[in-house]
């Protein structure tokens, strides 16, 4: 297919975001990979696209993916931002310094890649952005408590570029997984999911290719729960 649509997978080196890359590169997408681990930089040269290593808190890295990726494809049609996970701990023991990861790990890896492709996808006249969020945006697990404070108000930044963009053809929306069985299963956290069950990767990937494409060209702004009925927000 001549002139491929393009995604940049964020933070792509393992679970969602690796099959995430791999889902977009089935339906017909040229992908570029980034992860700070050197798997994401693999996946993408093994999916024939782009493979890039750096950290999703460095600017400058995030700059030279975003440069790497048009000098490539020409073109950034979708951006799905994945994150692995920041500081945990009981609430008040959380150090100053340790809500500064969190604010980086969280929200700001968004609002930096976000302000890069913003005019890329301006002068294209269409794009979506699609980030990996938690169940506990909407109600705060004390097991995660910078991911669930800081991906609150990446909800509402998420909102508030939604409604400034949308008329642009440019969408943003959250994911909002559950417990996924690329990590540990534990016994009491299953036990709270109604559908009995961890997710599988593959199912939030099938979801984040919905959101990144124009099958849901009509959403934007939202947050969408994927966790198998483990929240009770009507």
């Amino acid at each position: 297919m001549l002139n491929k649509p393009v995604a940049l997978i964020v933070g792509g080196g393992s679970g969602i975001g690796a099959d995430t890359a791999k889902k977009m590169s089935e339906i017909g997408y040229d992908v570029a990979v980034m992860s700070s681990s050197g798997k994401g930089e693999a996946l993408g040269k093994g999916l024939g696209g782009l493979g890039f290593t750096g950290s999703n808190q460095v600017v400058e890295d995030l700059q030279a993916f975003v440069d790497a990726a048009m000098n490539r494809f020409g073109r950034i049609d979708a951006v799905i931002n994945c994150t692995g996970h920041g500081p945990n701990g009981p609430i008040m023991d959380i150090t100053d310094e340790n809500w500064h990861i969190g604010l980086d790990v969280y929200y700001m890896n968004v609002v930096r890649i976000t302000r890069m492709v913003l005019p890329i996808m301006q002068k294209q006249g269409s794009g979506s952005i699609v980030n990996i969020s938690t169940f506990a945006a909407f109600e705060p697990d004390p097991d995660f408590p910078t991911s669930a404070i800081f991906r609150a108000s990446l909800a509402t930044f998420t909102k508030l570029f939604s409604t400034k963009y949308a008329a642009e053809g440019i969408r943003m929306n959250n994911i909002l997984p559950g417990f996924i069985d690329s990590l540990p299963e534990k016994p009491d956290r299953v036990a709270r999911i109604p559908a009995g069950r961890y997710a599988k990767v593959r199912e939030l990937a099938e979801t984040v290719a919905f959101l990144a494409t124009d099958a849901s060209s009509y959403v934007t702004g939202q947050n969408l729960r994927v966790d198998g009925g483990l929240t009770a927000s009507v």
